[in-house]
């Protein structure tokens, strides 16, 4: 085992801070170019409705179209990092949201809905390199700051939370009788100003082990995600995301299908992304003082929450209070089964081990989105908020099985 020694590292705390300088330059890319997160799913469904005919099933397709990319997207970007170092592969990324924003401008000028969905594919490729960055810092950062640096960098959601709805609010009548084109145009200036963020990154691209690291070679592929615990951690970001995806995906249709307007749904989104990101700030210290398991289980707990008051009726209070506790489950459960993750593999390992992950996850993330508007759609809100109970009671098995072998191998060691 060795620990750094170049490039200014090598104390603990040159370490530290240089730690913290990269986590909050992700973290404000985060909060820049991660609007477009909001302003794809919030406007994604809402503008699928404006160019479709009766039949809103489909409604959601664009939503699906951002996240399979962000899906798919997860190799691209794993690929992309590794040959030319995160912070100019960070800032490639960039491109992928200005082409998705002008052609989805483009596609609804031109009336064509599935040339939305081809463009909001594009932007969540772009995503896909902004989910990278919360891995990016952990890699850096000693044992002992990875829950906080990826706390750090999520902080930026906070901020890409207020972003991205109010760029809709501000945006989406700006071509009118065009609606919604402006909203997606503004992706465009939004990845400018990030990539000019991101140049100012600052990250070995030879990883320096720190102290508690190992240099152990690299296993294969299937070794490290077969582990009790990565696959554990692996089912539990899944279901976190996927349920978090699955709700609010429908939520801005189900609320105008209730009576409520576009805006309100559009700030319902708004406190939901806040709400997913406010906690980072003290996330990371939770974690260290309590342990990844327990937070894990406070967010599923929370979700289940969040199910039994959307379940309750339809007024705006339902809605907005729903979304506020998905926001929150998804938090608990995603940054503490991301620690989880990141402890499962060797910094050699880091690319292959990360970019699995995220290709499983956002694939089942993908797939939840569109299933959220057939089951909207065919069998009504209500049934939607029923399916939280089997998939969280399964993570909670998982993650109780997971801690006890944990428990008992620690002390027959």
């Amino acid at each position: 085992m060795s620990t750094a020694t170049g490039n200014g590292m090598g104390r603990p705390s040159d370490a530290r801070a240089q730690a913290r300088r990269n986590s909050l330059l992700l973290a404000a890319s985060q909060a820049i170019v991660g609007s477009v997160g909001p302003i794809s799913i919030s406007m994604g469904g809402l503008a699928g409705s404006y160019l479709l005919g009766a039949d809103k099933s489909m409604a959601t397709a664009p939503v699906t179209g951002f996240t399979a990319g962000v899906a798919i997207g997860a190799v691209i970007a794993a690929a992309v990092t590794r040959r030319l170092g995160r912070r100019a592969g960070f800032m490639v990324g960039t491109l992928f949201p200005i082409a998705g924003g002008a052609l989805a401008t483009a596609a609804l000028f031109a009336g064509s809905f599935w040339l939305l969905v081809a463009a909001l594919l594009l932007a969540g490729f772009g995503n896909s390199f902004v989910q990278q960055y919360r891995f990016a810092a952990a890699d850096a950062a000693p044992p002992a700051f990875k829950p906080q640096a990826i706390s750090l960098v999520l902080i930026g959601g906070v901020f890409a939370a207020i972003i991205g709805p109010q760029t809709v609010i501000h945006t989406r009548t700006l071509f009118a009788p065009v609606m919604f084109a402006g909203a997606f145009a503004a992706m465009i200036p939004l990845a400018l100003v990030g990539a000019f963020v991101l140049s100012f990154l600052r990250i070995p691209e030879k990883h320096e082990l720190h102290e508690g690291e190992s240099d152990a070679p690299p296993r294969p592929l299937a070794e490290i995600v077969t582990q009790r615990r990565f696959v554990t951690a692996l089912v539990c970001a899944t279901a976190s995301y996927a349920l978090m995806t699955f709700m609010m995906t429908a939520a801005p249709l189900a609320m105008v299908a209730h009576g409520l307007s576009a805006n309100l749904a559009t700030w319902g989104i708004q406190w939901h992304v806040m709400a997913m990101f406010a906690p980072s700030f003290f996330t990371g210290r939770l974690i260290a003082r309590f342990g990844k398991h327990r937070i894990v289980a406070t967010g599923l707990a929370i979700l289940l929450c969040c199910a039994v008051v959307a379940h309750l009726g339809f007024a705006l209070w339902n809605f907005w209070a729903a979304l506020v506790l998905l926001g929150l489950g998804w938090n608990f459960g995603f940054i503490g089964a991301t620690s989880m993750v990141a402890s499962c593999y060797h910094p050699s390992e880091k690319n292959k081990a990360q970019g699995f992950n995220d290709a499983i996850l956002f694939s089942c993330v993908a797939l939840s989105s569109l299933a959220s508007g057939q089951v909207l759609n065919d069998f009504g809100w209500n049934t939607l908020t029923l399916i939280f109970w089997p998939v969280v009671l399964i993570c909670l098995l998982l993650l109780a099985f997971d801690h006890l072998r944990g428990r008992g191998e620690a002390q027959a060691a």
